[in-house]
Order: structure tokens, then sequence, then C-alpha cells
């Protein structure tokens, strides 16, 4: 029950919409238990056998019309307003959703499928929509309908109305029993529908892996193993319901059986006429569809529970970074980054200890290392996509922890070793940062990442789709237009993956002439993988064992026994271990 109230309150500010379905679903009730009063009558008015009662009868057939009229046009004007609601609730619910998903820690992100978000988004949102659905559209009516209905029949039957109260607390205690069995099932097979959907999402998006690999069958048999376990799950959860079904039933039955042979009873005993037999009979019958109900409303209900509770984890998940109440906007007067007594770890792994580094203003730096040092993880601190557990990061003197998380992240640029775009336009690519900028300045910025020349050849020019991810250009030409997107972004500073290590010759000469340019008059932080992008810095951070190992310029570690040192002589080797030792660090010449 809590957790309906939950749902309710998450949808409340659809509640005019609520009432108005409940009200015309009550309407629809209303209308309905006209119609067996009115033949009950009309048998009567037979029994009298008189031409006197003929205009009766007609009118008793006038208003069995008007209210199977009334019930039509209403019915349909509620399922009007119903769709209605379920699209805005779907709008809401997906944003709320997406929204709360924004302000989410990066370490979420990485222990989470792509999938299996989108997979409990889309189960959730469709289950709840069905649950606000029958709530508005049954729940009442149901309420309504039984309740005026024992009314009447008390009226002319008290042993038959109690006869027909019983049924429900028999039904719903016998429903509510069955019902942590049905969703302690449910819960495994959502489960297994995540992992299924997540790696359906995975081998998708990596689709050219999968084939040039030739592993087509082994992704389609990880699919089919978690499909299957869901049948596996689906053939136990839906036995034991119907089983339980038919016990609950059962029980209908026996009492509907005392009914019916009550009523039967009275009216040959000419305790009751024929008309009220049959109207006494229609009314049960109209009792006994809301109790039927019960099952599909509690099975809607469990549903809705079970399936809906991932969602509301998430959306109770609190960000790990937030924006304190004083926060300030940061100013970037130099761009001087320092990071002082830091210490980071992921979980209980420790990654950075004791960081303690100040990056000058309008300088070059590289950050060298093995693989898993804590290069990444370095520049992910800064965009503060994590929090340090120990120590503090300034830029020109302002504690990061205490700016905003907007201000700071509209100081710094990034250009990612992938390209990280997005479907669409090549405009709207290089634009992503600054969505109103004029085509002048994006066709400049496109200049300055050697990008314009490729981009005017196609037939659409800076209007041209690109596909998922860029699929439709070359590696040369995504990492340009993601140049041409930090361009125009013109941030003070700038984290530069190190874009050229998977290109070829002629597309790394462009790539790296732009990089140049970009990298002019602002403060650079590069995680290199090219030994000769090295050489051209003002400064090397190399990260031993997640602590800082040497800082200097490349002719002066170069003169040391250091990291640095230890990757030129390798450099000159040619063996199978002096290149493996290289990929170590992730390095290439």
């Amino acid at each position: 029950m809590k957790h309906i109230l939950r749902i309710i309150r998450f949808t409340r500010e659809l509640r005019g919409y609520y009432y108005l379905i409940s009200a015309l679903s009550i309407l629809v009730a209303a209308v309905g238990l006209v119609q067996p009063l009115l033949s009950g009558w009309a048998i009567d008015e037979l029994r009298r056998g008189t031409d006197s009662n003929i205009n009766r009868l007609v009118i008793i057939v006038v208003g069995i019309f008007v209210s199977d009229l009334a019930s039509n046009l209403i019915s349909n004007i509620n399922g009007y307003y119903g769709d209605q609601m379920s699209a805005r609730l779907y709008k809401v619910l997906g944003e709320r959703y997406y929204k709360h998903l924004m302000t989410l820690p990066q370490s979420y992100f990485d222990q989470e499928l792509t999938g299996k978000i989108i997979s409990r988004l889309s189960r959730s949102v469709v289950q709840i929509t069905n649950f606000m659905q029958m709530w508005s559209n049954n729940f009442l009516q149901f309420i309504f309908s039984t309740v005026l209905s024992l009314a009447i029949v008390a009226y002319y039957s008290i042993p038959v109305a109690l006869l027909l109260f019983t049924l429900y607390p028999i039904f719903i205690l016998m429903t509510i029993k069955a019902s942590g069995t049905w969703q302690g099932y449910q819960a495994k097979i959502n489960h297994n529908n995540d992992i299924a959907s997540g790696r359906f999402a995975e081998s998708i998006g990596q689709i050219k892996v999968v084939k040039s690999f030739i592993q087509e069958k082994r992704e389609i048999s990880f699919f089919q193993k978690h499909t299957n376990n869901v049948i596996g799950l689906t053939k136990p959860q839906s036995r034991f319901w119907h089983t339980k079904d038919v016990v609950r039933r059962l029980a209908l039955n026996a009492i509907f059986f005392a009914v019916y042979l009550f009523i039967f009873v009275q009216a040959a005993n000419g305790l009751l006429t024929p008309g009220q037999a049959v109207a006494l009979i229609l009314y049960a019958m109209q009792i006994r569809i809301p109790i039927f109900t019960i099952s599909f409303l509690v099975e809607n209900t469990q549903r809705a529970i079970a399936d809906s509770k991932d969602y509301f984890d998430i959306i109770a998940l609190k960000p790990d970074i937030e924006d304190t109440a004083s926060a300030k906007r940061l100013v970037v007067r130099k761009g001087q980054i320092t990071f002082s007594d830091m210490s980071f770890a992921y979980g209980d792994k420790k990654v950075l200890k004791n960081i303690n580094v100040t990056v000058k203003p309008d300088s070059k730096v590289a950050l060298v290392g093995e693989s898993g040092e804590g290069k990444t993880t370095l520049t992910n601190l800064l965009l503060r996509l994590y929090e340090p557990q120990y120590g503090t990061i300034m830029i020109d003197d302002q504690d990061i922890s205490q700016v905003t998380q907007q201000s700071l992240r509209e100081n710094i640029g990034v250009v990612f070793q992938d390209p990280a775009l997005f479907s669409g336009t090549i405009r709207e690519n290089i634009s992503y940062g600054n969505s109103s900028a004029s085509i002048e300045k994006i066709t400049q910025a496109a200049k300055s990442a050697n990008a314009h020349e490729f981009i005017e050849k196609l037939e659409k020019g800076y209007d041209t789709e690109i596909g998922e991810r860029g699929l439709k250009l070359s590696g040369g030409q995504k990492q340009r237009i993601a140049i041409a997107r930090a361009l125009l972004k013109d941030a003070p500073i700038l984290i530069l993956d190190e874009a050229t290590s998977s290109l070829d010759s002629k597309s790394e000469a462009m790539v790296q002439t732009a990089l140049e340019r970009l990298m002019k008059g602002r403060t650079t932080l590069i995680i290199a993988h090219r030994l000769s992008t090295i050489q051209d810095v003002d400064e090397i951070i190399t990260l031993s064992k997640g602590t800082i190992s040497e800082i200097g310029s490349p002719a002066q570690l170069s003169k040391t026994d250091g990291i640095y040192a230890q990757l030129l002589a390798l450099q000159q080797g040619k063996s199978e271990s002096s290149k493996k030792k290289l990929q170590e660090f992730e390095m290439s010449a």
C-alpha cells in the first residue's frame, strides 16, 4: 500500500485527469445500475398482461436505450481522456527519470549497463501508466457499483446482500496471500530481462566488433539464455497464480450457487416477484464482474509495484556531488590548476595518493603512466565527475568544491580519444556546447579544426546527418569535428585525451595541427599516448603506483632514470618486449 501511495503522490500533477476520469467512470457505473432495475420493472409489467401498461413498457424500453447510449458516449469520452493522461504520464515519468539520471555521479554509470537503464524506464513507465489508468477507470467504478448494487440488493433481500458481501473479504484475502510469491518471481524475471536488454544494447552499439570476431551466435545465445530464464520463471509464476485463482473462483462459485438458489426459492414461494428476482440476479451478475475484476486489479497492482521498484530506487538515489548552498560561479582569470594533498579511491581501491602539483597558466602538461595509474581519473576529478576523499583542487585559488558544477564545466573544454559525437547534423555537433552559436562562428571553428574543407564537400554541408556516434564519418573527420566543438566552446582550460593515437599519418597531421590551434592560449592537460606529443609539452607529470613519480620538462626528465627516460629508451628498441612495455603505458612512438 505504501508503494501505491508513492506512485499516486509521484504523479499528483495529473490529478485533474484522475478526478475527471474517475467521475466519468462512476457515471458509467451509475448508468449500468439502471438497466437491471428497468429490466425487472418491464418483466413485472408484462405479467400484468393489460393494454394499459403499454405506455409504461415503451418508457422503460426508451430508458434502457438512453442508458445504453449514455454508457456508450461516456465510456468513449472517458477513453479519450485516458489516452491523454497516458501520454502526459509517460512524459512526466520519462522526464523525471531522465533529469534525475543527469544528476547522478559518474560512478553510477560506471556500474550500470545502458540497456538496463533504458529497460527500467520503459518497463516502469508502461506499468505505472497502466496502473494509474486502472486506478482511475476501474477502482472507483468498482467501489461505486459494488456499494450501490449491494444497497439495492439489500432493499429487496438482506440475506442475498450479506451472501454477496462475503465474497469480498474471502476473495481479497486469498489474493493478497498469493501476492508475495508472485512478486518474488517477477523480481527475478525483471532481473533477467534487464541483463538481456543491457547486452542487447551493448552488442548493437558495437556491432562491428561482433561481426569482425564472428560472434553473432554467441551474442544471440547470451540473449536467448536470459529470455529462456524468463520463460522458465514465467511458468511456475503463472501456474502458481492461476492455481490460486481456481481456488478463489471455486469459493465464488459456491457463494453464487447459494445466492441463485435462495433467489429462486424466494420467488417460487411468492416472496419475490419475477421482476424482482430477475433484477436481483442481474445485480448479482453485476457484482460478480467486479469480484472477478479483483484478480485483474491485484495482478496489475502487483506488476506496477514489482516493475516500478527499480524506477523509484533510482529516483531515490542521491547525487554524490551537489553544489553547496553558498557555491559561487567559477571565474577563471589565469587558468592555474593546483592539486593539494589530494587522494582518491574507487571504493576500497586506492588510485591516487597525496597528489601535490601546480599546473601553470597557459602551459601544456602531459600525464604519463601505466594503464590504471590514474591519468584519466585525475582529469575526471578536475571536471568534478568524482569527488576526492582527501585534499583540494583549486583553479586560480578557487576550490572547485565551492563553485557551481555548471560554471566549472563551462570553463573546461574536453577532447576525448573517442570523439563521442551524437546523431544529428555536423552543425548540431559542433555547436553542442553553444547551441546559440551563429553559422559564422561554427564555420570559423571548423576552419580552425581543419574540418571546413571536407564538410564543404558533403552534399548538405554543415546540415549533413552523421549517424549514431558519427558512424558516417572517418576517424580523422570525427576528431576534427570534436576539436571544432571544443574550439567553439572556447574554454580557458583544456583536457586532451590525445586524439591522434588511432589515426593514419595523414589524418594525424591534420588533427595535430588543429590541436595546436586549440591549445594556444589555454592551460592544457594531455593524457599522453604518443611520445612524439610529449616532446612538445612544457611539463611532464609521471604517475606510478598512484603517486607522482617525477615532474619536469621533457629535456629535464630525459636525463634522469625515471619513467620518461625509460620510455625514450624503449622507443629505440625494436624487440617485442620493448613494444609490450610501451603498450603497458598506453604509449606508442
